[in-house]
């Protein structure tokens, strides 16, 4: 009997496995500690079919974000219901992205630390991501603040700067959650709405906090 061959592996499926081990691996030990040696090693991959599928450690990191990016935000928007209540939506939203910061703590080092300081490439990506949030969250906030003050032509910037300002302190405190033992996504998301919602309430019943005189 001849020797029985094996199923070679999808590129796809194997081009996964290589992104697994480098998400893992620069968002543990940073982008510059990071090598294709262990990279390739935890992948159980040889290193040149690493630069072979993706050419090298920048094209390797570049492909970490975006893949971390799309999942982030992919996360978010499935997350939310658009039938459901203003603050309902915004809540889930918020779960939503605290859970999947959470349960993917190497990807959001990837994206919230080791993009942003190794390189304005790698910093752009990231802020793409992060304009992709804060238009789908000002979008939230928008539709609730035109149903509150009964004015559909009400502007998207009356609102913007609040979107931007949430998304902030989530990528803040989603950093803070997973460096904090014990605290759960749920409990980060509830201490953000109550953040915010009090705040916005105000707000969309046109009782906005204003600055003392000078």
């Amino acid at each position: 009997m001849g020797a029985v061959k094996t199923k070679r592996m999808p590129r796809a499926v194997r081009e996964q496995q290589m992104l697994d081990a480098a998400v893992r691996t620069f968002g543990r030990r940073g982008y510059m500690a990071a090598s294709m040696d262990e990279i390739a090693e935890l992948a159980g991959v040889s290193k040149p079919l690493v630069y072979l599928y993706l050419n090298s450690k920048d094209d390797l990191f570049t492909a970490c974000i975006r893949r971390e990016a799309h999942a982030l935000t992919e996360a978010v928007r499935s997350g939310v219901r658009t039938d459901q209540p203003a603050d309902r939506q915004l809540w889930d939203g918020l779960l939503a992205f605290f859970t999947h910061t959470a349960e993917n703590p190497d990807g959001w080092s990837v994206l919230h630390l080791q993009a942003r300081i190794h390189g304005e490439a790698f910093a752009a990506e990231v802020a793409a991501m992060r304009e992709e949030i804060v238009a789908f969250v000002t979008q939230l906030i928008v539709v609730a603040a035109r149903e509150a003050h009964r004015d559909p032509d009400l502007p998207e910037r009356e609102v913007a700067g609040l979107a931007e300002a949430l998304v902030g302190a989530a990528e803040s405190l989603a950093a803070w959650a997973n460096a904090t033992p014990g605290v759960t996504a749920r409990q980060a998301a509830a201490t953000l709405m109550n953040f915010a919602w009090a705040g916005l309430g105000e707000l969309m019943e046109g009782r906005p906090w204003a600055p003392p005189a000078p």
